[in-house]
């Protein structure tokens, strides 16, 4: 963990432990702007865009299967022959037809060095490979947008995580200053129930009802102070800083549909999950008939030129130079049963793929639907809940006067505080509840998506570094020709990956509205 990050983490936790006194900066902090950090710096969102890159990297290795290739050899070998003494006279046969071939004098040594040395470029250029480069690069492309999905994914998970801690920090906020608020009436009330007991108007249990309380409510209040530091370091962790002051959420209603239906069809269309298990699927497609393609024939074309002679004494005028060039057509006959298990082995996958597809339908439409009443019931109880605020005011204000005319007893002034807080309490859940369930149906919707939550922001571009990837170093223009020969010429025919939409942005946004120009009054 690094220092700064852990200093952040300590100052969540000594601000919110100065009884509930949260330190907040200059100016206020809403939720686009801690949505707009997080987008920028959170490093679940920054490695899932890294691991994009990474499977950009594997169509350009596909694409590689179109494109020549060229190396260079070279060969040193040092060879020394040593006759044995008794060999010498009747020679030795070499080469094994029975003939003496070497013979050396009798006062010769009997070894004999010799040494050579080769060098060659080597090119090979694929013409057809059966369907197979075609096949990888199908499944290559698929695979990507798959990835381009799961970026969407964690971009949705990263978004809903820094709602989710914004409004956890401004709920615990409101808790604090809630239970701050008991705390300081209670105090009050115990004042008034000791001074009232020095004249005699109550007994001494008013009073020690009137301590016990306070204490409770002391400790609660306590409780709500750590489970703002709580809140505060899981939203430093998410957003990159402390939170400061807080203000209010903005609407999400613009991006939330009309009914539940909706809901379900928008789904089904642009859920991150369903459709990077569709192009999933696609991949594995690609895949068998890569599987498939191992049966055709495959033809390149291959050229070798190179230089041989001696190294010692080094002579380039005795060196002799040799230009091969092939066209190598492989025919596979027999391969011991290896090629159809590999297409018996991704035909399961890919139907392994396609029963997951209805998997994840399912279960994005299980969310779905279970955020969505969390939603209906969090708006239904937003009402109860400030009915029941209001209603505890009145209650509180009621017992209080009637309390001081002696209609009513210490206890049941400290019932109606603790009933006003508890509902006050109740109210603040239920708006924190209501605002994350809207999220979470617009998270298994699809569109909880920087490009509709702070359209202000410039947008990371996924496409960006693969369209830089299509023509890098490597490329060669009769790639291109090569491609549509091994694609047409495939049996059976390549599956190509679709390209599907995402849905258009929607506006306008968590941003502020523009204000309105000033129109200057008619005279």
């Amino acid at each position: 963990m690094s220092k700064s990050f852990r200093g952040r983490l300590l100052a969540a936790i000594f601000c919110a432990g100065a009884a509930g006194t949260i330190a907040a900066p200059a100016g206020a902090e809403t939720l686009a702007d801690a949505i707009a950090l997080a987008y920028d710096s959170n490093p679940n969102l920054q490695a899932q865009r890294a691991t994009q890159r990474v499977l950009d990297e594997t169509y350009v290795q596909a694409r590689a299967g179109f494109r020549p290739q060229l190396s260079l050899s070279s060969q040193a070998v040092y060879d020394e022959f040593r006759t044995p003494r008794a060999a010498r006279r009747t020679g030795i046969d070499t080469n094994g037809d029975g003939i003496a071939d070497v013979f050396v004098p009798a006062t010769g040594s009997g070894i004999k060095r010799t040494n050579a040395g080769q060098a060659g470029l080597n090119f090979s250029q694929p013409i057809w490979t059966g369907g197979r480069t075609a096949a990888a690069v199908s499944a290559a492309e698929a695979d990507i947008q798959s990835g381009r999905e799961g970026l969407r994914r964690v971009e949705a998970q990263v978004m809903l995580s820094t709602i989710q801690a914004y409004v956890d920090t401004r709920r615990d906020q409101e808790g604090v200053r809630i239970r701050q608020a008991n705390v300081n009436v209670l105090t009050e009330q115990l004042k008034e129930s000791k001074a009232r007991f020095d004249v005699g108007e109550i007994t001494r249990t008013d009073v020690a009802q009137a301590q016990s309380r306070l204490a409770a409510a002391k400790a609660l209040l306590s409780s709500a102070v750590a489970q703002l530091a709580s809140s505060r370091a899981s939203y430093a962790a998410i957003v990159g800083q402390n939170p400061g002051d807080l203000q209010a959420e903005p609407s999400l209603a613009y991006l939330l549909p009309a009914n539940a239906d909706d809901a379900f069809d928008i789904a089904e269309k642009y859920s991150p999950l369903l459709r990077a298990q569709v192009f999933a699927e696609e991949a594995s497609r690609a895949r068998v008939a890569a599987a498939r393609a191992e049966r055709m024939p495959s033809l390149s074309l291959r050229a070798t030129y190179g230089f041989n002679g001696g190294l010692n004494p080094l002579d380039t005028g005795l060196y002799s130079r040799a230009f091969t060039g092939s066209a190598v057509l492989s025919v596979p006959i027999f391969t011991g049963g290896l090629t159809s298990s590999r297409i018996r082995q991704q035909v399961e996958r890919n139907n392994t793929d396609k029963i997951n597809i209805e998997t994840q339908r399912r279960s994005v439409l299980l969310t779905v639907t279970q955020a969505w009443n969390q939603l209906i019931a969090s708006r239904s109880n937003i009402d109860s809940t400030e009915e029941a605020v209001r209603a505890a005011k009145i209650a509180a204000e009621g017992t209080r006067e009637e309390q001081r005319v002696g209609l009513r007893t210490t206890l049941d002034t400290l019932n109606a505080e603790q009933e006003l807080s508890n509902d006050e309490l109740g109210a603040a859940a239920a708006r924190h509840d209501e605002y994350l369930a809207a999220a979470t149906v617009l998270s298994a919707m699809g569109r909880l998506e920087a490009k509709n939550l702070i359209p202000a922001v410039t947008p990371y571009d996924p496409k960006r570094n693969f369209r830089k990837l299509r023509f890098t170093l490597g490329y060669v223009p009769w790639e291109e020709p090569i491609a549509l020969v091994d694609r047409a010429l495939a049996a059976p025919p390549i599956p190509q990956a679709i390209q599907r939409p995402g849905e258009a942005p929607i506006g306008p946004g968590l941003q502020p509205p523009p204000a309105a120009p000033v129109v200057a009054p008619k005279r």
